[in-house]
């Protein structure tokens, strides 16, 4: 971690903020790069909120451009990013252009046959947090697919990884594959969707057998050590940095009877119970844009506080999936048995892990069993990389 930290120094810590030590360019940004290959063409877009150009949206910019857009694709949360997680995105018409919205998160996760007709070209440029359970790499796989079987060129403008400086985790498996882990990867697993998207192509790890053709537009001055600051939150729910760091280890907790927070002013930045009494801190959830309906709506949680400096994020998180709050949380559930729901199993990717938890074993030896999953991803992932490693 001592890179990261030197990285940090020269950082600011509030969403909107850029690392002073390096200016990072986005894909989005270098137009030059990417307007000659679509150029008289029919374009589709598959963005959110965070499509942007400095602060104007990519669907405004290319428009300005004269680019000939037919049709926007939108992933889990919305076009706009303020749906709840896990509420069905309706397809319909963008009020501002009038462009028609093809939702990938409604009734087809997929994009059909029938709306693929007429497009030259898909361009995906949308911010993810890097890991394997945030939905929009499952959406990317989806447009690869539908791309392929279409004939449409696919466009992947790059953005770092807020979480793309170290890998870890249990690596899925091959049964328990779903929208939130299509791919035997990590929980974290350290890659831009640019890079990401090369390996399914490499790897030959798309659903159809046609191959896709791609082109990524890469980052500048990025590599895997890089803190990246986000302009825009990615999804309702991740507000803040602080949030972003914390989510690949927090999330885990959406397959238990504990709230992270949904429907408070710092969602992934505290975690309780009503149960858990004997702690001193204390939430409410609320009914609010983004969660309509959390859990323990209106009910006081008891929990763990971490609203703290980022730089003690980053110590607490270290470059690693951090185990320590689910066992915490676990020790605390007096009825044991309720503790996990189905879900669990889907987002850790492994049965492994919610028996290893129920065994009381530690944290230490839980992240032994991950090493030769790990090892034998890591290989995979350096043939793909576009950006020098953390490592």
């Amino acid at each position: 971690m001592k890179n990261i930290f030197l990285y940090f120094l020269f950082a600011t810590f509030q969403m909107g903020a850029q690392p002073f030590s390096r200016k990072v360019i986005t894909g989005a940004a270098q137009m030059d790069a990417y307007l000659p290959l679509i150029q008289n063409k029919k374009v589709a877009l598959l963005v959110n909120q965070t499509s942007v150009v400095g602060d104007t949206h990519l669907v405004d910019t290319l428009l300005s451009a004269g680019i000939e857009i037919v049709k926007i694709f939108a992933p889990e949360h919305g076009f706009r990013g303020t749906a709840d997680a896990g509420e069905k995105v309706k397809s319909g018409m963008d009020t501002r252009t009038g462009l028609p919205i093809a939702s990938m998160y409604g009734a087809s996760k997929k994009p059909s046959k029938e709306s693929m007709a007429g497009i030259d070209v898909v361009i995906f440029d949308i911010q993810d947090v890097g890991a394997r359970f945030y939905t929009y790499i499952s959406s990317l796989q989806y447009m690869m697919e539908a791309c392929a079987a279409s004939g449409a060129f696919m466009i992947v403008l790059d953005r770092p990884n807020p979480n793309g400086h170290y890998v870890d985790g249990p690596v899925l498996e091959k049964k328990h594959r779903s929208f939130v882990g299509m791919q035997m990867i990590p929980v974290v697993h350290g890659m831009t969707v640019g890079e990401y998207a090369n390996m399914l192509k490499g790897e030959q790890w798309l659903n159809t057998a046609q191959s896709c053709s791609l082109k990524v537009i890469t980052c500048l001055n990025y590599d895997h050590r890089t803190l990246y600051q986000l302009t825009i939150p990615p999804s309702p729910n991740l507000k803040s940095m602080s949030a972003i760091w914390l989510y690949p280890s927090l999330c885990l907790f959406e397959g238990t009877i504990v709230s992270v927070g949904r429907g408070t002013p710092r969602p992934f930045e505290v975690w309780g119970h009503p149960s858990f009494k004997n702690n001193g801190f204390s939430f409410t959830p609320k009914s609010v844009e983004g969660a309509k309906n959390p859990l323990y709506e209106n009910q006081i949680c008891f929990g763990a506080n971490l609203q703290l400096p980022p730089s003690d994020i980053l110590k607490i998180v270290d470059g690693k999936l951090n185990l320590s709050f689910i066992l915490n949380a676990y020790s605390l559930c007096k009825n044991k048995s309720t503790f996990f729901n189905d879900f669990f199993i889907k987002l850790s990717g492994t049965e492994q892990l919610k028996k290893q938890i129920i065994e009381g074993m530690k944290e230490q030896e839980i992240r032994e069993s991950w090493l030769t999953g790990l090892k034998q991803f890591k290989k995979i992932r350096k043939k793909y990389l576009l950006y020098p490693d953390f490592e």
